[in-house]
C-alpha cells in the first residue's frame, strides 16, 4: 500500500507548476510583443504600404484607338472589345505553380506563360503582366469558372484593333505592335506604358499621335486573391481619333483581286490633285496577326518568306522600267528639238554601237519610224538612236525633272528613290568615264535604271495634266469623336515641268494609241467603257545576249517584268495607273489586262459611263492585224 502524499507535497507541486505555466505564457507573450514591434515598429511602413496596394489597386482602362474610313465612309479599320489575360503575382503565393495549373487548363503550352512571367520580372510592383491578347470565348469562360484556383490571374476588357480587309490594305494601313523595352524606356514619358501598343508601319504609325486614344484609369477594391470587388473611382478614357483617306476601298479591293497570285504593285492616282485611289502591293500579310500578338514561330515563318511579304512593292521595289522610260526620251527629245514629231529613222532590227549589237523586239524591224510610230509600236531601235542623239546627262536631266532617281515624298517609311545614271553618277560610283555603249540600254529603260511603281505613277499623272507633279497623299482629313475637324490634308504641288507647246500633244495622241491603235502594244488594255490611254513595258530582270528567248520559257526567277502604265479618260484625264507585275512577261499581256480592269471599275463606281472618242481606229482590217 503507497504512502499518502502529504498537504505539503501537494501545495508545492502545485506552485511548480504554476511558476513553469507562469514562464511559458511570459516567453510567448515576449515573442508576441516582440514579433509585434518587428511588424508595426520596424517594419510598420512597408507593411502598410503592402496591405493598402493589396485591398486597393489603380487598373489602366485602354483608350480605344480612332477609326479609319475610306473616301465613301466605309471601315477600313476599327477596335471591337476582346479580353486580354492577366496576372498579377502579388497575389498568388506561388505564380509558377499558378502559370502551370491555368496553362493545362486553357491547353496552353506552359513555358509561353513562364517566359511571359519571366520577362517582367523586373517590372514595377503591382503592375499586371499581359500573359495574352484576345483569347478566345472558351479562355474567357475557363478562367471565370475557375477563379478561386488561379490566384492573381484576371481579365481585362480592351478595344482590340481590327482590320477586316487583312492583307488588302496592310501595306497602306500597317499595323500596330506591342512596345518592346528598348521602345518603352523612351515612351514611358509619352504616356506609354507595359503592354500598350503603338504604329509600327504604315498609316498606323504615320497618325499615331492622332490615332491613339488617352488612357483612363480605376482605383478598386480587390479580394485576396485579387479578384475586383468594387470600384472605388475612375477616370475615363479618351477616344482617339478618326482618319478619313482618299482611299476607295471598292477600286482597292479590284486592284487587290487582280493582282491575286502574283507578285506587283497597282496604284491609283487622280491626276489632278495626286490623291491615291488605291495603292496595292503582293504578295502581302494579314495585320491581325500583329494586332493579336504575334508569336516568334509566326515572325520567323514571315522573314523567311522568299516572296518578302512585308515588301511594299509600290514605294520600295525597284525596277529597270523598260519601255515605260520611253516616255521619258520621247519628251527630252521634242524639247531639245533633237528631232521633229515626222523625223523618221530608220529601224532594221538592230542598231550596232561600237562592238555591242543592240536588238529590237520585233525580228526584222519596224522599217521608217517617226515619233507617233516610234511609240506606239515601242520601237527600240527608234529609241537607241534618241538616245545617242541626247546623251545620257540629257536624259538624266528630264528624267530628274519628271519625278525620277528621287522619293515622291510620301508619307510613308522606307520609300526608295530608284536610280537614274549620268556621267557622274558613274564617276563617282565606279571610278569610270561612261560609254557611249551605255547610253542604248538606259534609253529604252535598262542598265542602270531603275524606278519605283509610285515614281511612275507621278509622272504619267504629269504627263496628263499637261506637266504638274503632285506629292502623293492619302489622308483627307482627321476628326475628334463628335466630329470636330482636327486637321486636313491636300493637294500639295511640287513643280510645273514648262513644255514646249506641242509637247505633250504629240505624246498624248500617241499614247492613246498604243491602247486604240491597230499596231499599239497596248490593245488588251482597250475598253468600250471609257478611252485609255497608256504605254506598255517589257523589262528584262537578266541581261540576254545573242539568240532572243521567250519569257515566258525561262525560268521564273528570272523572267521579264510586265509594265503598263495609263491614264483616262485619253482626252480629259482623271485617274492615272500603274501596273507592275514582276515576272509577268510582256506588258502588253500581262499588265494591260489589269489596269483594263481597275481603270473600268473607276469609272462604273463613278457611275458616268464616258463616251468614246472619234479618234479610235475601228476599221475591219485594223481590228484583224490588231487581233
Amino acid at each position: 500500500m503507497l504512502p499518502l502524499t502529504s498537504k505539503k507535497e501537494i501545495d508545492e507541486q502545485f506552485r511548480r507548476r504554476l511558476r513553469l505555466l507562469i514562464s511559458a505564457v511570459s516567453i510567448v507573450f515576449l515573442l508576441l510583443v516582440g514579433r509585434l514591434w518587428v511588424l508595426q515598429v520596424l517594419q510598420g511602413e512597408r507593411f502598410t504600404y503592402l496591405s493598402e496596394n493589396n485591398r486597393i489597386r489603380l487598373r489602366k482602362v485602354p483608350g480605344i484607338r480612332g477609326a479609319v474610313f475610306d473616301r465613301r465612309g466605309r471601315l477600313l479599320i476599327h477596335s471591337p472589345p476582346s479580353f486580354d489575360l492577366l496576372l498579377m503575382p502579388e497575389d498568388a503565393e506561388e505564380p509558377e505553380v499558378t502559370l502551370r495549373r491555368l496553362a493545362l487548363l486553357l491547353g496552353r503550352d506552359e513555358k509561353e506563360l513562364l517566359g511571359a512571367l519571366a520577362k517582367n520580372k523586373f517590372r514595377p510592383p503591382f503592375e499586371e503582366i499581359i500573359l495574352s491578347k484576345a483569347i478566345d470565348w472558351r479562355s474567357v469562360v475557363a478562367v471565370e469558372t475557375h477563379q478561386m484556383d488561379l490566384p492573381g490571374v484576371s481579365l481585362r476588357v480592351r478595344p482590340k484593333r481590327s482590320y477586316p480587309d487583312k492583307g488588302m490594305n496592310a501595306h497602306l494601313l500597317g499595323y500596330l505592335g506591342e512596345i518592346g523595352p528598348a521602345q518603352l524606356k523612351a515612351l514611358r514619358e509619352r504616356g506609354y506604358g507595359l503592354g500598350d501598343e503603338i504604329g509600327q508601319f504604315g498609316l498606323e504609325k504615320m497618325l499615331e499621335k492622332h490615332l491613339r486614344g488617352k488612357n483612363g484609369g480605376q482605383q478598386v477594391e480587390v479580394n485576396a486573391i485579387g479578384r475586383q470587388v468594387r470600384v472605388l473611382h475612375q477616370v475615363r478614357d479618351v477616344p482617339g481619333h478618326s482618319a478619313y483617306l482618299t482611299i476607295d476601298r471598292e477600286l482597292q479591293k479590284t486592284a487587290y483581286q487582280a493582282l491575286d497570285g502574283k507578285e506587283g504593285a497597282i496604284i491609283v492616282l487622280e491626276v489632278n490633285s495626286g490623291a491615291i485611289l488605291a495603292l496595292v502591293s503582293t504578295p502581302t500579310f494579314d495585320p491581325n496577326v500583329f494586332a493579336r500578338g504575334i508569336t516568334l514561330e509566326e515572325w520567323q515563318t514571315i522573314l523567311r518568306d522568299e516572296m518578302h511579304p512585308l515588301q511594299n512593292r509600290a514605294i520600295q521595289g525597284q525596277y529597270p522600267p523598260g519601255s515605260i522610260f520611253k516616255i521619258v526620251l520621247a519628251i527630252a527629245a521634242l524639247e531639245e528639238s533633237e528631232i521633229e514629231p515626222e523625223t523618221r529613222l530608220f529601224c532594221n532590227g538592230s542598231l550596232v554601237v561600237g562592238n555591242r549589237v543592240f536588238r529590237d523586239w520585233k525580228k526584222g524591224g519596224h522599217g521608217w519610224v517617226d515619233f507617233h510610230k516610234g511609240i506606239v509600236e515601242s520601237c527600240d531601235v527608234y529609241f537607241y538612236q534618241l538616245g545617242q542623239r541626247l546623251g545620257v546627262d540629257r536624259i538624266a536631266n528630264y528624267a530628274r525633272m519628271l519625278g525620277l532617281g528621287v522619293k515622291t515624298g510620301i508619307a510613308l517609311e522606307g520609300e526608295m528613290s530608284g536610280l537614274i545614271p549620268d556621267t557622274r553618277w558613274k564617276k563617282k560610283r565606279f571610278g569610270q568615264r561612261w560609254f557611249p555603249g551605255e547610253t542604248p540600254s538606259v534609253a529604252i529603260g535598262q542598265g542602270y535604271v531603275s524606278v519605283t511603281p509610285l515614281q511612275m505613277a507621278t509622272l504619267m499623272a504629269a504627263v496628263a495634266n499637261g506637266g504638274t507633279l503632285y506629292r502623293p497623299w492619302f489622308v483627307r482629313r482627321v476628326e475628334s469623336a463628335d466630329g470636330s475637324l482636327i486637321q486636313e490634308y491636300g493637294p500639295e504641288k511640287i513643280r510645273s515641268v514648262p513644255f514646249k507647246k506641242g509637247t505633250l500633244g504629240h505624246l498624248r495622241r500617241a499614247l492613246r494609241d498604243v491602247v486604240n491603235g491597230a499596231r499599239g502594244t497596248g490593245r488588251k488594255a482597250r475598253s468600250d467603257l471609257v478611252e485609255i490611254a497608256g504605254k506598255t513595258g517589257t523589262a528584262q530582270v537578266v541581261q540576254m545576249r545573242g539568240k532572243i528567248i521567250k519569257s515566258e520559257q525561262l525560268p521564273y526567277s528570272i523572267r521579264d517584268h510586265a509594265w503598263f502604265v495609263a491614264y483616262a479618260p485619253s482626252e480629259r484625264p482623271e485617274i492615272a495607273v500603274v501596273v507592275l507585275v514582276e515576272h509577268g512577261g510582256h506588258g502588253g499581256s500581262g499588265a494591260a489586262p489589269l489596269a483594263k480592269k481597275v481603270i473600268e471599275r473607276y469609272f462604273s463606281l463613278k457611275g458616268n459611263q464616258v463616251a468614246l472618242s472619234d479618234g479610235r481606229e475601228t476599221s475591219e482590217q485594223e481590228e484583224a492585224h490588231a487581233n
